[in-house]
């Protein structure tokens, strides 16, 4: 398409007596057809008026006025301005028959609060197939910035001016921690039911567990088992695993970008982002979080995918069975340290903060403040009959500090096809 539309940024002055700096900006599209009419409205959504019911009225720069045949009849018999032709018709002057390139021109909505608006046509025209990816029926801003006052200056609904603000709530929105609907609309994951299906390979079960529940606490969990579910059942899991990379990408725990990468590469048929190795991460991660006082680390072996202390390393050379040989192919060996539990704080203050339920949160957030935090917190997963439902919320968050462990030192965790692949390519 030819670059005949117009390119016109509008910034926003100030109002209400008061100047705002730095000024808010949009830049707008505006096409060979479009009216002042439509660039008032396009200019009014994009600043978030939603009080229309004022006057809008643009100032040329030779003192032309633009706005609607009764008002412009009223400000012709006035003293305000200089006027020095007739206003013309705010609904059927076009812009682009109006105004030049590099122009500058002026929008003011509602004539009591003065909403000022400075507007300039940029020195080209644009494609508006190349700058939006669409042609708009009506002119649309393609880029901004900056913050958008409220036309009367509210904060909040009731705010009438002179009343202090509501105090803020203690805790995040469910919305925004991903515990909304209410528990009572979204049944909680049975992670049995999960396990059981795919113990039986029911991927039929496996899909119904999951369907209509709430399984954001679970994503890494059901996340590593997507992979193999993609190599059997492609047409009936495929949805599910794309769901479940886009919620990793919104929920943002540790790990949780490296699966949401991985699953992506799955669904597109592409290698993995580094070598691919079939990790047990419950393994790895057990004893990744050992007591580093008590171990000494231990070892990744990146050809099976399972995991070693170094209590079983052959240093003696004594040729036990179960001991490991680093020394005779140490390009086999991935060797760690332990990192202890010290996000197990932190651990805990999610999963209080991810509670329902008000009284067990408000209890929960308790018993992790000062010191016995630890104990404090167990007595009550224990008494109360959460402890299956912090054992699978704590694996789920050391399942992802594991695989963000492995992926910062180019390991992806895969299937042992994926790896097989890899090795034969």
């Amino acid at each position: 398409m030819a670059r005949t539309w117009l390119s016109v940024t509008v910034e926003l002055l100030g109002g209400r007596g008061e100047e705002l700096w730095p000024y808010p900006g949009r830049v707008f599209a505006v096409g060979p057809r479009h009216t002042f009419w439509d660039l008032a409205g396009a200019i009014n959504d994009a600043f978030a008026r939603w009080d229309r019911s004022h006057l809008s009225l643009f100032t040329l720069a030779d003192g032309r006025l633009i706005t609607d045949e009764g008002t412009g009849a009223e400000l012709a018999d006035s003293s305000i301005g200089p006027i020095t032709a007739p206003p013309l018709n705010i609904e059927t002057t076009k812009v682009a028959r109006t105004v030049e390139l590099g122009e500058e021109f002026q929008f003011t909505f509602d004539l009591g609060d003065d909403w000022i608006h400075r507007c300039e046509v940029a020195t080209i025209k644009i494609d508006p197939e190349e700058a939006l990816g669409l042609v708009p029926g009506t002119p649309l801003p393609y880029w901004g910035w900056g913050s958008i006052p409220d036309q009367y200056g509210r904060r909040w609904s009731g705010d009438d001016g002179e009343s202090p603000a509501p105090r803020a709530p203690s805790h995040p929105h469910p919305m925004r921690i991903h515990t909304w609907p209410d528990q009572q609309l979204v049944a909680d994951l049975d992670m049995v039911a999960v396990y059981d299906a795919l113990q039986d390979d029911d991927v039929d079960g496996f899909l119904a567990a999951i369907t209509g529940c709430d399984i954001d606490g679970a994503l890494q969990l059901l996340g590593s088992e997507m992979p193999s579910l993609l190599l059997t059942a492609r047409d009936k899991v495929e949805s599910a695993a794309l769901s479940i990379a886009n919620r990793l990408n919104l929920r943002e725990w540790e790990g949780d970008e490296e699966l949401s990468q991985d699953l992506v590469a799955h669904l597109r048929r592409e290698p993995l982002a580094g070598r691919m190795v079939p990790v047990d991460l419950d393994g790895f991660s057990a004893e990744l979080e050992r007591d580093p006082t008590t171990s000494m680390g231990g070892y990744l072996d990146l050809e099976t995918g399972f995991t070693f202390g170094s209590d079983l390393l052959d240093d003696m050379g004594d040729g036990d069975e179960n001991a490991i040989d680093v020394e005779a192919e140490p390009d086999r060996w991935l060797h760690f340290d332990c990192v202890g539990s010290r996000s197990g704080w932190r651990d805990m203050a999610a999963f209080a903060e991810g509670q329902r339920d008000a009284g067990m949160r408000a209890r929960l957030e308790r018993a992790i403040e000062g010191r016995g935090a630890f104990r404090r917190f167990r007595d009550i997963v224990y008494n109360d009959d959460i402890q299956r439902q912090w054992n699978f919320f704590s694996r789920e968050r050391e399942m992802g500090r594991a695989r963000e462990y492995l992926a910062d030192r180019g390991i992806r965790v895969g299937t042992l096809e994926d790896s097989t692949a890899q090795d034969s390519e």
